[in-house]
């Protein structure tokens, strides 16, 4: 059973009537009665960005639709109004359902409700958007069954449309609405983006669209020293389909035009640069690749048993939604000595998405510069051997549900930023194994295999796993923390979708070989730890100082040794205490006090 639960949102010159879809019972910012129905509210943004893509347009009212999690309504912003038109008794940081935001503070008057004229059809207490300054409160979270927001925005004054007009504006349009500091909107504009945390997700297309082909490649082809371009929409600047070989040297290929929907571009190739499809074999050698575009990928192979061979290749690519090399629906890419730096946002060097796939790739440089945007995205299986990975604006390594990802002797930068949604309580990282719900990867237990190299934090924790469980293995790693946490696995709020808050906390098995591990490791309540360390690894650090914490089981074999930096709290314990310099600490088993 579905319940419709409306929520309105207040701007300076556009009036937004927000439905959410929820579980039975969901308490998604409305009061639900006891028969489950719900009741009106009020909503105020803050320097927040909400994206869509349309799905029914009627003169001036223009409905759009999220699915779980990208780019959908954020936590922070909420008041709640009943239908009485009274505001609820403001939350503090005690209250259920509060995170103690610094916007907690504060009266609020009820805003006056909207002249009739001005109200839509489908909502009729529709508030009007002459309100400024509303203090924000915050939304309790929802179920994991709310999968879908609707938005219902009333344009009454199209001054707020920057490089648009209303007569733009049709199905399958990507919307984004900024909002200033005061909750005022300041612009709508077609989506540059549809990025955010790795893996959540806007609305997914309906059908699959791969777009068309400046020059499109259906016979065994030879080609070298040509220039091929796109400047149109929703068109590749090369691509080859079907059951045919191609093999180009020394090509240059030139992609302007954005795309019409991120969600094709990402899960299709639709508007990127060179794409094979339909069980297409594209070997490029020596070439350079270019894209100035939304939504233009570098080099795409898309569907089974489509195989793409790129070497000695430089690809750039400068907005968002723009990665490198990137591989679905079982599609695989061999690649070497690759020289790839993107410069948007949701643009991963080296990416994978729904359906998975096969990345090889020795060698090279990967840099990533826009924020949500790893060196590594991983929903395939990826192994990286000899390269060099840096992202400067986001995590180093992401890693979403039954996927894994080998490295060897490879070194990875990350100096996470947070993402477009401004997320106070964002954890920051640079190795992150999740699960986000969104249908891009199977649920299942990830694989994290690092051998040699090294992986350098220049923000936030090193490592984070979160709604998953997970194998990582390490192996004569050389780590570079840039604060105190070497390893937190814990649950998250659920506001974007990843699993439900209280029950989405992650499990791993960390084994440590021929390995130096230093810092802090936290597992919360709702997560587990299994550690092992052996051939000579050393761990020196501290596990769950307090003594609130899951399950963590440390096995210490003979050669290995653990120095405590802090009291550590565990579960259990495998190996000779001989091995465990308490520093002055105490080491506690299951509550008792070791000696």
């Amino acid at each position: 059973m579905r319940l419709k639960k409306k929520i309105f949102v207040l701007g300076a010159t556009t009036a937004l009537a927000v439905s959410l879809l929820g579980g039975c019972g969901a308490n998604i910012g409305s009061k639900t009665t006891s028969s489950g129905s719900s009741s009106a509210n009020a909503v105020s943004f803050h320097n927040t960005t909400l994206q869509g893509v349309v799905t029914a347009v009627d003169g001036n009212t223009v409905t759009l639709s999220l699915a779980n999690g990208r780019g959908g309504i954020p936590q922070e912003g909420f008041q709640g109004q009943n239908e009485s038109g009274q505001m609820p008794p403001e939350k503090t940081k005690d209250s259920p359902n509060s995170q103690g935001t610094a916007n907690d503070t504060g009266d609020q008057n009820p805003p006056e409700m909207p002249d009739k004229e001005n109200v839509p059809q489908d909502s009729s207490k529709s508030i009007d958007n002459t309100h400024k300054g509303e203090k924000s409160g915050n939304m309790p979270t929802g179920d994991s069954s709310m999968n879908t927001t609707t938005f219902t925005l009333i344009i009454k004054d199209e001054s707020v449309l920057e490089d648009i007009t209303l007569s733009d504006i049709a199905d399958g349009t990507y919307l984004t609405i900024t909002f200033g500091e005061d909750g005022i909107i300041t612009s709508i504009t077609t989506s540059d983006t549809v990025s955010g945390a790795p893996g959540e997700m806007n609305a997914e297309p309906s059908t699959v669209s791969s777009g068309t082909g400046a020059t499109t490649i259906t016979t065994d082809t030879e080609d070298a020293d040509t220039t091929y371009f796109s400047d149109n929409d929703d068109e590749n600047a090369l691509r080859v389909e079907g059951s045919v070989a191609y093999n180009g040297t020394n090509l240059t290929l030139k992609k302007s035009g954005d795309t019409s929907n991120t969600e094709s571009s990402d899960f299709y190739g639709l508007n990127a640069g060179f794409l094979a499809l339909d069980g297409a074999s594209a070997t490029i050698t020596g070439s350079t690749i270019s894209t100035d575009a939304r939504g233009a990928n570098g080099i795409f192979a898309y569907g089974e048993g489509s195989t793409i061979t790129v070497n000695n290749t430089s690809i750039t690519t400068l907005a968002d939604n723009s990665g490198g090399i990137d591989v679905t629906d079982g599609a695989s890419i061999e690649a070497s000595n690759l020289n790839i730096e993107t410069n948007g946002q949701s643009s991963a060097a080296i990416r994978s998405d729904r359906g998975g796939g096969t990345l090889t790739v020795t060698n090279g440089t990967y840099t990533t510069n826009g924020t949500g945007s790893p060196a590594i995205y991983c929903t395939a299986d990826i192994t990286v051997s000899d390269a060099t990975l840096n992202a400067n604006a986001s995590e180093g390594i992401v890693i979403e549900g039954q996927n894994p990802v080998t490295l060897k002797d490879c070194d990875v930068t990350g100096n996470m930023q947070g993402t477009y949604q401004g997320d106070e309580n964002e954890n920051l990282h640079t190795i992150m194994v999740y699960q986000s719900m969104s249908g891009d990867a199977e649920e299942g237990e990830a694989n994290l295999t690092i051998t040699g190299g090294s992986i350098t934090g220049l923000n936030g924790d090193l490592i984070y796993s979160t709604n998953t469980t997970s194998i990582v293995t390490l192996e004569d790693v050389a780590l570079t923390l840039s604060n105190d946490t070497l390893l937190r696995i814990e649950g998250n709020n659920g506001a974007r979708g990843w699993g439900n808050e209280g029950s989405n906390g992650a499990d791993m098995s960390l084994y440590a070989t021929s390995q130096t591990l230093q810092g802090k490791i936290i597992v919360d309540e709702i997560s587990s730890l299994i550690l092992t360390l052996s051939e000579n690894s050393t761990f020196e650090g501290s596990i769950n100082e307090e003594q609130e914490g899951g399950t963590v089981a440390v096995t210490l074999n003979d050669d290995s040794t653990w120095t405590l930096t802090g009291d550590s709290y565990i579960t259990s314990f495998e190996g000779s205490l001989e091995n465990v310099n308490q520093n002055g600490h105490t080491l506690y088993v299951n509550g008792v006090a070791q000696q």
